[in-house]
């Protein structure tokens, strides 16, 4: 097909459905594209273990992974409004099958945390393959599309622990980075073959382009109050998860990796609960769903503060139940911030989604820092009792007055 053909095809997206193949395959690569960023996850216990390094250290490769994601948000989704989203998503797909290969083969703690890093820059491609969807989409069917992609982002985000902590305990640790860069070859082919061209829509520069994030974050108090509010429920999430592996592999536990991965079936009841989320903001409005949602985050993180109180046995029942419960709680948080978000200004929707995820991601990169060293120094119980805290907070912003947003150009 040649391009010219396929500039019209995406151009006139609105015309026509879009194929149910397509967005398909957009679910699909949002999921594969962020699940490379939590594979650790469930495998540091095992990572510490292999490559001679303390909790503590090897905590810094979820970090780094999240700080490079937020940066690739920051300084790479704007692109999407400037260049052709079909050649960034080609691109970043092809750096990121090289950057998980590299952590396939790395010798030493250095060389796989440069590949973390590189792995959250290039995963950012889940942030091009959404709002490609929303452009291809039919205008009638829009919200519906772009919902779809966004529960295989999130399902990606969930079940990769799952995949990562099987994987890891049965093939080892290194197989499952060959395993994610096997997948997202696959699906950058699909891209490449399947996917149309899309026209820039904007000609500004590209200083002018990150500049403009924070005009649109200094002029919107309703951003600012969403960003903020997203990104210190995700410093509970990011530390919950991070040190949940070592948590397991110590006493009186000492659980592999499977054992840990698996609790994310319990949390993919959040990704699959969206839809309803989203629903309930469209019908009774996202302010109240971002406090149902901060609020049921902060309960279920509070009842895991219970733990030390409890059998081993009933520590594992109370940790299924309270995933399940946070995972709801920021995932339906996360719906609403993004429909109040969107209803901003319908002109900036991808560069105010970028300012809403770089928040979230450097409340994740904070969490897994902050989580591995409170696990280090004080134990579990001050990982879950941080957690409450920010999801308290979190709440707390919610219930700010709302200061009108200042008409600046």
């Amino acid at each position: 097909m040649s391009s010219s053909s396929l500039n019209t095809s995406a151009s006139s997206s609105a015309d026509k459905p879009m194929a149910a193949s397509l967005v398909s395959l957009l679910a699909t690569g949002a999921g594969l594209s962020v699940a490379s960023l939590y594979y650790s996850q469930p495998m540091l216990g095992i990572l510490a273990a292999d490559i001679g390094v303390s909790a503590l250290d090897i905590g810094l490769v979820p970090t780094l992974t999240q700080l490079g994601y937020a940066a690739g948000i920051l300084l790479l989704a704007p692109l999407g409004d400037r260049h052709d989203r079909r050649t960034i998503i080609l691109i970043k797909a092809a750096l990121l099958v090289v950057s998980l290969l590299a952590a396939a083969v790395a010798p030493s703690l250095g060389i796989l945390l440069a590949a973390s890093l590189a792995i959250g820059l290039s995963a950012t491609v889940a942030q091009d393959i959404v709002p490609a969807a929303a452009t291809l989409a039919h205008a009638s069917r829009r919200g519906k599309v772009v919902g779809t992609v966004m529960t295989g982002l999130l399902l990606g985000i969930l079940l990769s622990r799952v995949v990562s902590g099987f994987v890891a305990e049965h093939f080892g640790w290194r197989s499952m980075f060959v395993l994610a860069a096997v997948g997202v070859a696959i699906i950058g082919v699909a891209v490449w073959r399947g996917l149309p061209h899309f026209s820039p829509t904007a000609t500004m520069t590209y200083p002018a382009l990150l500049g403009s994030l924070l005009s649109l974050l200094r002029r919107h108090a309703t951003l600012r109050r969403a960003a903020l509010s997203q990104g210190l429920l995700s410093v509970g999430f990011s530390a919950f998860w991070s040190t949940l592996a070592v948590m397991l592999h110590a006493e009186p536990f000492h659980m592999g990796s499977a054992v840990a991965g698996a609790f994310g079936l319990a949390g993919a009841v959040g990704a699959l609960a969206a839809p309803v989320a989203g629903h309930l903001a469209d019908r009774r409005g996202p302010e109240l769903v971002t406090r149902l949602g901060a609020g049921v985050t902060a309960l279920s993180f509070a009842i895991l503060c219970l733990s030390p109180f409890l059998s081993a046995t009933a520590q594992l029942w109370l940790l299924g139940i309270g995933t399940i419960g946070f995972d709801l709680g920021i995932q339906t948080t996360l719906i609403a911030h993004q429909s109040i978000v969107y209803g901003i200004d319908p002109g900036a929707r991808s560069r105010l989604n970028a300012v809403l995820f770089v928040s979230m991601f450097i409340g994740m990169a904070a969490g897994s820092a902050l989580g591995s060293t409170l696990l280090a120094q004080w134990g579990w119980s001050a990982v879950t009792s941080m957690a409450a805290i920010s999801a308290l907070a979190a709440l707390a912003v919610r219930f700010w007055p709302a200061p009108e947003d200042k008409n600046l150009r």
